[in-house]
């Protein structure tokens, strides 16, 4: 590929916007609901708060709260308002972050750091999770040379308790887990995790990067969520996304701390270099101000009776799917989810090759690997569209059957 260089001249806006347009021809069609990841589509009045936000800060950085207090202040609001749906008494605190990654690497880093200024040897200090758990973990892990031990998950693919207690060593820093975890959409059992970490002494970080925003209003709507959040003793820190199921613009989550003393882990603090101090919450130091304002816009905008309606939108339409997929011949889902993610495979059927069929008819979702399945997120968006879904669905199942069809080597890779 020859290599591209500036233009010598510049190029007028009207023909940039035309060829920006042509460059996103090939790429799925969320708009229409034809992925179930990747995007979380709120609906267009929700995507326009989220979008004129931004564009207002765009150029606003949240690394000089003292030039720019609005940032500062929205960023506070948005912590508060996060801290009040998942039970942060008084005294706890957070920080918004560039994603889930971000999040869920501090608090790592944080749980060592704080290991360390009680006089642990953390050399080789050890993360302990179900094998449900994001690989956010590992990276972390790798980066500040710490190890990650998974463990098998239940019959019911939730966290074992007493697995995930036996793992627990000498080096053990912390445990892990998920409302809900990726793969499967379930809810670890959080409180008899925080039973675990409350008598050995160890932190518990809950990774509610995709639940943080959704399960508190599910909740509200009847849904059975059990405790996941700071209303369990346990639990030490929280990772919450607000470019998922918040639908602010990306990059955008949150990470939240029991106390203020527990995030003074979190900070980065210099100063032995000539331009004075430098303190950053965050891995960044830059940090886009539109995705502050944006998530700050879209949380009014919406309100606890906006995300109300989202939530009962997707798991309405969640158990709608699920109901129709048990009744397609040879498709199961599985386990029991509660909220926004599911999957489905199949015993009989080469369930990547149902996948390939719909990916030919311009349906873009994940696949799992254990077991194989089909793996959808949902949005309040494919509510619209989910019987296109579904009809699609059963004649990509009725050609695979009729055919035999396999598609051993298909795999879902994400970056």
């Amino acid at each position: 590929m020859t290599r591209k260089t500036i233009p010598q001249h510049g190029t007028d806006w009207k023909a940039l916007g035309t060829e920006l347009e042509e460059l996103g021809r090939g790429d799925v069609d969320w708009r229409r609901g034809r992925t179930a990841v990747y995007v979380f589509n709120a609906g267009e009045d929700v995507l326009q708060v989220a979008k004129e936000a931004y564009a207002l800060f765009q150029s606003e950085n949240a690394l000089g709260p003292a030039a720019f207090p609005s940032l500062k202040r929205m960023e506070a609001e948005v912590v508060s308002m996060g801290l009040d749906l998942l039970h942060g008494a008084e005294g706890a605190c957070g920080n918004m972050t560039s994603g889930g990654s971000e999040s869920i690497f501090l608090a790592v880093k944080a749980c060592r750091e704080a290991a360390r200024a009680a006089g642990r040897d953390t050399t080789g200090g050890e993360i302990v999770l179900p094998r449900s758990a994001h690989p956010a973990f590992d990276k972390a892990a790798q980066v500040l040379d710490l190890c990650t031990v998974r463990v098998p998950v239940a019959e019911d693919l939730r966290a074992d308790p007493q697995a995930m207690a036996d793992a627990i060593g000498d080096r053990t820093l912390m445990l892990v887990g998920s409302a809900p975890c990726f793969p499967y959409g379930l809810i670890d059992p959080i409180e008899a995790l925080g039973e675990i970490t409350a008598s050995r002494g160890v932190w518990l970080h809950v990774d509610a990067c995709v639940g943080g925003y959704f399960a508190p209003f599910a909740r509200m709507n009847g849904v059975d969520v059990p405790p996941f959040d700071f209303s369990v003793p346990g639990v030490h820190s929280i990772s919450a996304d607000l470019h998922k199921y918040g639908y602010a613009a990306k990059g955008a989550s949150t990470l939240f701390h029991r106390t203020e003393a527990q995030r003074g882990f979190q900070v980065f603090d210099f100063d032995d270099w000539p331009a004075g101090g430098m303190t950053t919450p965050t891995a960044a130091g830059t940090r886009p101000g539109g995705a502050v304002a944006s998530a700050w816009a879209v949380m009014h905008y919406l309100g606890i009776e906006g995300y109300r309606q989202k939530a009962r939108a997707v798991t309405e339409t969640r158990e709608r799917m699920l109901h129709e997929i048990s009744n397609i011949d040879g498709l199961s889902p599985v386990g029991t989810p509660q909220l926004g993610l599911f999957a489905f495979g199949s015993d009989t059927l080469d369930i990547y090759a149902v996948w390939g069929r719909l990916l030919q008819r311009g349906w873009f979702t994940g696949l799992l690997t254990e077991p194989k399945a089909i793996h959808l997120m949902l949005s309040p968006a494919h509510a619209e569209f989910a019987d296109e879904y579904l009809a699609d669905l059963r004649d990509a199942v009725a050609e695979v059957a009729a055919t035999g069809a396999t598609a051993a080597d298909t795999r879902a890779r994400y970056s």
